[in-house]
């Protein structure tokens, strides 16, 4: 299976939903920096469930231990190992799903590949999984403010059908957090918690996007040609659940645009060669250029929802299926600190690659 993300900078995830614990190793991390237990806990916290009443109320503290690569509250250069317990694991409320596939899950695909699946809570498809993902972020974002004073930012945009009206430029963390569903835009917030209540009312759930810019990237980040920093950023991000299409700046508006309003004219601001705008997301031929990284994310409605739906048993007998228990009705609030984590972790792999680009 494809457990292990990023090159010089490289992850692995390990453990189920409903298992033991889940965690991360985590190599090529450089000695020397200081990183605690706590840090790595603020961004867990930011994904963990339960925390506030638009999300899964399964009950997890999420407490990250460190087990091994720090010394002294240091990084040793040598592999980093973080787990996380479950705490609130019930595998026995599953004991339905033995034999039959959940619709728009893994269910059936695993088993179809593997000849055997993990039918309590998802296993590895599960998105806690990605617990792993954010505390190894913690670490990435960490080198990135000591290297570069890099800064990733996401946050929600759309929810459903509602959009928020918001200049990226200016957006803090402080706003993103302010609101539960992780929108700075403080109208559209409630308009978007209303919206997700609703729905979760009515037993189903709904999608939309979150949109992420990262300042202050250093110039010539990206491998071309198959490692490209657009081709790394978008298999990062849609490496993560319920992603369903990443863009770039204008993105697929570019269509609609000829090559003359498209371009990002070379400008000197302060001394360095700059573009006067930004359509090109900070990225041109696959190596940053030193503006803003600028995308979005797309992500579908939650598959679990509690509506009848046709589905069929391992044994190919039509049945019907309605889904019960602790669900996400809108995964955005609790995916922006993972989107923010696999960025951070694509450009921290790639910085270190940049540094062993050439000689001087």
């Amino acid at each position: 299976m494809g457990d292990s993300f990023g090159h010089l900078f490289r992850i692995t995830t390990w453990g189920e939903s409903h298992g033991g614990g889940v965690g991360v190793v985590i190599d090529g991390c450089p000695a020397g920096l200081e990183i605690s237990e706590a840090e790595i806990q603020y961004e867990l916290d930011r994904r963990r469930p339960g925390q506030s009443k638009i999300t899964t109320q399964r009950k997890e503290s999420d407490s990250a231990r460190i087990l091994s690569g720090t010394f002294e509250g240091k990084t040793t250069g040598t592999a980093i190992s973080i787990m996380v317990e479950n705490q609130d694991a019930r595998p026995q409320a599953y004991d339905h799903l033995k034999d039959l596939y959940r619709p728009s899950h893994a269910d059936y695909t695993y088993e179809a590949k593997y000849g055997i699946r993990n039918w309590m809570g998802g296993g590895r498809a599960s998105a806690r999984e990605t617990i792993g993902r954010v505390a190894a972020g913690a670490l990435a974002k960490k080198l990135l403010k000591h290297w570069n004073g890099t800064q990733t930012l996401a946050w929600v945009e759309q929810i459903h059908t509602l959009r928020a009206d918001i200049n990226p430029s200016t957006v803090t963390e402080e706003q993103i957090e302010q609101s539960i569903v992780r929108c700075p835009n403080p109208e559209a917030s409630k308009a978007m918690e209303q919206r997700i209540l609703d729905v979760r009312k009515k037993g189903d759930s709904v999608g939309g996007i979150i949109r992420a810019m990262s300042r202050s990237v250093p110039v010539g980040l990206g491998e071309p040609v198959f490692d490209k920093l657009t081709a790394d950023l978008a298999k990062a991000l849609m490496s993560l659940p319920a992603t369903r299409g990443v863009e770039f700046g204008l993105g697929f508006q570019s269509v609609s645009l000829s090559g003359s309003e498209h371009n990002d004219a070379y400008v000197i601001k302060d001394g360095e060669v700059r573009t006067r705008s930004n359509r090109s997301a900070g990225i041109q031929g696959g190596i940053s250029n030193g503006e803003d990284i600028d995308l979005r994310i797309a992500f579908k409605p939650t598959a679990t929802i509690n509506h009848e739906q046709e589905t069929v048993t391992r044994n190919a007998k039509s049945t019907t299926f309605q889904a019960k228990g602790r669900h996400d009705p809108c995964v955005l609030p609790r995916a922006v600190p993972m989107v923010e984590a696999m960025i951070h972790l694509v450009l921290a792999d790639h910085y270190l690659r940049q540094n062993s680009s050439r000689l001087g």
